[in-house]
């Protein structure tokens, strides 16, 4: 079953979409977290073909646009990375009162900075969190616009409040809010299992952060799958399915 849902928290209305298996009773949900400039569908539709998936395989998932983005509320130039993070709590807390969620076998998946949102936000729901599983998962995020901050980009920034990103428009904030914020840092304190699923020819996050990332944060529990020649996007087909059928493996193993 697949149906469109709701979350009002505020002034903010996030939009999404949940997707439930044919199960009599409650199901293991996983909440799924798009990256920067992405939506609910993702690339290629991977967020839709994993959410089909996951629903064969006895799993639900859950996918909303974050504010600013997609069909939820709100402008991309007010996003914020700490805005998407408020947004996350929310709902991973919409999915934990849900009556169709078993709440001993939630999970969450996070792609690019929504990787960097989903493992700040396991950190933090830690007794509710039971599997992670992060995609390209871009720690990288602070360095890498403070590098663009310093560029042409940078003074188009600073003149007239926004840059142009591919017909989005990057506001000030994001780059202000972002420049105080430790990914790894934030990310520490997750002790059960992590999957990272990364491309070695990651153009946006290199693989390098992922090994980062394995080695100070997730030293005992984490594990990586390598997707040999893959983009930032996994843009093909072969390196879809991996990515995919790899997740639902393990996310099938966790979620009891």
């Amino acid at each position: 079953m697949q149906k469109s849902i709701e979350l009002t928290y505020g002034s903010r209305t996030l939009r999404g979409m949940m997707h439930v298996p044919d199960t009599h009773g409650k199901a293991p949900m996983v909440v799924m977290f798009h990256g920067f400039t992405g939506n609910k569908v993702e690339s290629h539709f991977i967020f839709v073909k994993l959410s089909r998936e996951l629903e064969k395989a006895g799993i639900g998932s859950v996918r909303f646009d974050f504010y600013g983005s997609g069909e939820s509320d709100g402008d991309f130039i007010d996003m914020t990375f700490s805005g998407e993070v408020e947004d996350a709590r929310h709902i991973v807390d919409f999915v934990k009162n849900d009556p169709l969620t078993d709440v001993n076998n939630i999970g969450i998946l996070g792609f690019s900075m929504g990787g960097a949102i989903a493992a700040i936000i396991a950190k933090e729901y830690k007794n509710v969190v039971k599997s992670l599983v992060l995609w390209a998962p871009a720690f990288n995020m602070r360095d890498a616009i403070m590098l663009q901050s310093q560029s042409e980009a940078g003074n188009l920034l600073n003149e007239h409040g926004f840059v142009d990103i591919g017909g989005l428009a990057l506001g000030k904030g994001f780059v202000l809010d972002i420049a105080g914020i430790d990914i790894f840092e934030s990310a520490k304190g997750y002790d059960k299992d992590v999957l990272i699923v990364h491309g070695t020819k990651d153009e946006a996050v290199p693989y390098t952060v992922s090994e980062e990332i394995l080695k100070t944060i997730y030293k005992e529990n984490g594990h990586r799958i390598s997707i040999d020649g893959s983009d930032h996007t996994f843009s093909r087909l072969d390196w879809q399915k991996k990515a995919i059928d790899e997740s639902v493996a393990f996310l099938k193993e966790k979620l009891k």
